[in-house]
Order: structure tokens, then sequence, then C-alpha cells
């Protein structure tokens, strides 16, 4: 894992960070934006203190890290891929902390995210984080879990944010949110065909 200073960091504010998606993508995760050190590495949910990849394990969507090596790998990414997976965000520009990005910013990631989801057709969709979401959809009053409509005919979920920030959720909290989503898709745990 790279080791980078803050400065270095800071260098790659602004960054985008390409979607992750290949043919026969069944479930899509929907970032808030990429962090620096995401942008730094260009590997989703890179930074190797984010609960994501923990909580995708207890999904059973990954297996465990060869050798516990934390933090999302290129090796995973493509394992992801594999199983039907994708990644995407909604703003695409990478920032520190997600509260740096502005409600107009949230509401044209909204769009954003609907194109994609009409060009890549997944079954269904899981936006990382209750709070974007309302934002982004207009939806204050939006609960987590299965949505009640589609988004460009992909079932809809809300599922909570693994970032650390989002501290009342554990990784075994995390896992069964990303779980049914997962289900959802067609997804079973890994080793399970």
């Amino acid at each position: 894992m790279p080791h980078f200073t803050r400065a270095e960091l800071e260098s790659f504010r602004g960054v985008e960070v390409p979607d992750l998606v290949g043919d026969g993508v069944r479930l899509v995760f929907v970032g808030i934006n990429p962090g620096l050190r995401t942008a730094a590495t260009q590997i989703h949910f890179g930074n190797p203190g984010n609960r994501f990849r923990p909580a995708l394990v207890e999904a059973g969507v990954l297996a465990p890290a060869v050798g516990g090596v934390p933090g999302m790998t290129e090796a995973d990414l493509a394992e992801l891929v594999r199983r039907g997976v994708g990644i995407t965000n909604l703003v695409r520009r990478a920032t520190a902390r997600a509260d740096e990005l502005s409600a107009a910013e949230l509401v044209e990631g909204a769009a954003r995210l609907e194109a994609f989801v009409a060009t890549h057709r997944p079954q269904v969709v899981a936006v990382l984080g209750i709070t974007a979401y309302r934002i982004a959809f207009a939806l204050p009053r939006a609960v987590p879990g299965r949505q009640p409509d589609d988004l460009a005919g992909a079932a809809l979920w809300v599922v909570p944010n693994p970032s650390g920030l989002n501290a009342h959720e554990t990784v075994a909290s995390l896992g069964a949110a990303y779980a049914e989503p997962a289900r959802a898709a067609g997804i079973g745990p890994v080793g399970v065909r």
C-alpha cells in the first residue's frame, strides 16, 4: 500500500476515478464521491481504513483478504466485476470529505446516476448514504432500505455509508445491509454458485 504525505494527497483534489463496470453488471454500489486516497490510487474505496471491503466480506460478496491486507485492491475490483458488481459515485470529483460537496453537485449526480443505470442496466442499485441520497434525489423523508421507486428500471436500495465518520454502524451492520441488495441482484455468498 503506497504511502502519501498530506500534501501529496491534497494534490488529488478534483481528480476523478473511472466507474467500475463490466458486461453483465447486476449490482452497482454508489458512493458519494471518491476520497483523496482513492483518487491517488485509482482504486475505489482504496483507503485502508474504509470499511467497505470488510463489509463486503461480511456480506459474502468478497472473500477475506489474503494476508489480511486492508482496503480494496485491484484484484478485489477485478473479482467484483467478475461477480457482476460495479461501483460508481454520485459525484466524480475527489475531496477529503463528502461534506465538501454542494447540494447542486449531488442533484447533478442523481441525474448522472440515472443515465449510468439506463446505459448499463443493472438489476439493483445500492446508494451508500441516506443523507446524500435525500439531497441528491430531493427526498428528505427517504428511509434506508429498499426504495419504493426503481431507478431507470433497477431496484433501488439505500444502505449505510462505510465511512468511519458513520461511527454508529459496525462492519457487521454494514455487511447485513449490503447483503440485502446483493441477494436481490442474485449475487450469492462467495463460493456459492
